[in-house]
């Protein structure tokens, strides 16, 4: 829906959107024009009133902190409250810096200090602030969001188990059906491995095609973990894309524990040479790989990687398998190395839209599970479980039957 320009003066706008991460790249600067079809990507839709644009949903879990994210449709100074059980007794709001965030849209709040191993219940608050002046502050309506909960994960667990979604392209549908492929087997978080999206057009998308899909199944009550596929790197709002998701150190590539699993995460970029014509010389996706090798490799040289009784890398393009495109080779020029050195156990991509495992050859000591997608008959949901002595992977197919499975037995 296009939002009622009436309703917010152009200037005004413009300077409330100098501290909105979705829309910090418009400025006074550009020309009226180029301003004018910023603001008709834009989700706000004032004329609604003060409303939630999502529903809260969780990010980068650990025993002691979770990140929740929400968006509105208004400029707030917005918190959480939350507590133990079914106690919402406790408020917490972002500080950066001395300052409390506020005068945004896009939210997010890391709850710090919890304890593993514990139900909380949480509820977000949003209030709309109607004038920021240097010395008044005005506000409007305060919106409350419905109370939800989560579990955080133990101290020290021995197992973990987590669900798999790529190459969904743009068709929100796919998540809720891939997900009840899983019925009522537990599960402590979903791994979205890339190509969510066909390329990023505008926050509506982001909005409509992810984030609500999520929320509707499972993100309020259980976390995800996000990382781009080729096809995220595209489009005018691509840059913004990360605004809507929170990682471990906000890089996207990233690395993370949970239990007997050590997982390592890495944005494998674009699939066409950086001076592809497609680009117009505005993407450097060479020297972005080569950065995360030289982080991968301190990664695995690490004491945790290498006690891990299973070493797991999440990325969406295989580096064999797969084509002969630039982003593919150069991935495996920088990284099959690496796996091989280190003993990586098991590599889970996406990208080929042709599901498939492929067992350890002459040319990768691991196996490699490739998901399928986009099209109906295609689509897959990997589950993977591990406990201290053993990981398993499955593969369904949109018509729950499964189309592959691996076993591994730890070797530390």
């Amino acid at each position: 829906m296009k939002k009622d320009k009436k309703e917010l003066p152009r200037r005004q706008f413009i300077a409330n959107m100098s501290k909105v991460g979705a829309l910090g790249f418009i400025g006074s600067m550009l020309p009226v024009s180029a301003n004018a079809a910023a603001i008709e990507t834009f989700t706000a839709r004032p004329s609604e009133g003060h409303i939630f644009l999502t529903k809260p949903y969780l990010q980068v879990p650990s025993p002691d902190s979770m990140t929740i994210r929400w968006v509105t449709n208004k400029l707030c100074y917005s918190w959480l409250e939350y507590g133990e059980g079914n106690n919402l007794d406790k408020k917490m709001h972002q500080v950066t810096d001395g300052l409390v965030n506020a005068h945004n849209r896009i939210n997010s709040v890391t709850l710090q200090n919890l304890k593993p191993n514990t139900a909380y219940s949480y509820r977000v608050v949003s209030k709309e602030i109607t004038s920021f002046q240097p010395y008044s502050l005005k506000y409007g309506e305060t919106i409350t969001s419905d109370t939800y909960s989560f579990t955080t994960p133990k101290e020290n667990p021995e197992e973990v188990s987590w669900l798999i979604m790529n190459d969904i392209h743009d068709r929100p549908h796919s998540i809720p059906h891939l997900l009840k492929l899983n019925g009522d087997e537990a599960f402590d978080y979903v791994f979205f491995n890339g190509d969510i999206f066909d390329y990023q057009e505008d926050e509506k998308q982001i909005i409509d095609h992810m984030l609500n899909p999520c929320t509707e199944s499972f993100a309020s009550t259980k976390p995800f973990l996000f990382v781009r596929g080729n096809h995220e790197t595209r489009g005018k709002y691509a840059r913004e894309l990360k605004n809507y998701f929170s990682t471990k150190g906000d890089k996207g590539y990233y690395a993370y524990e949970w239990g007997p699993v050590f997982t390592v995460v890495l944005d494998t970029g674009e699939d066409k040479p950086d001076n592809h014509q497609v680009y117009g010389g505005i993407v450097g996706f060479d020297d972005y790989r080569k950065e995360q090798r030289k982080w991968a490799e301190e990664v695995m040289r690490s004491k945790a990687f290498k006690k891990a009784k299973f070493r797991v890398v999440m990325m969406h393009i295989p580096h064999f398998h797969s084509d002969e495109e630039h982003g593919t080779m150069h991935c495996r020029q920088l990284f099959a190395p690496l796996f091989d050195r280190y003993k990586v156990d098991i590599v889970l991509s996406g990208h080929t839209h042709t599901y498939g495992v492929h067992p350890p050859t002459t040319d990768h000591s691991y196996p490699i599970i490739i998901g399928g997608g986009p099209k109906e008959g295609n689509r897959t949901l990997i589950k993977v479980k591990a406990d201290m002595k053993s990981l398993n992977v499955s593969m369904l197919k949109d018509d729950g039957t499964e189309v592959g499975k691996y076993f591994i037995n730890s070797k530390r």
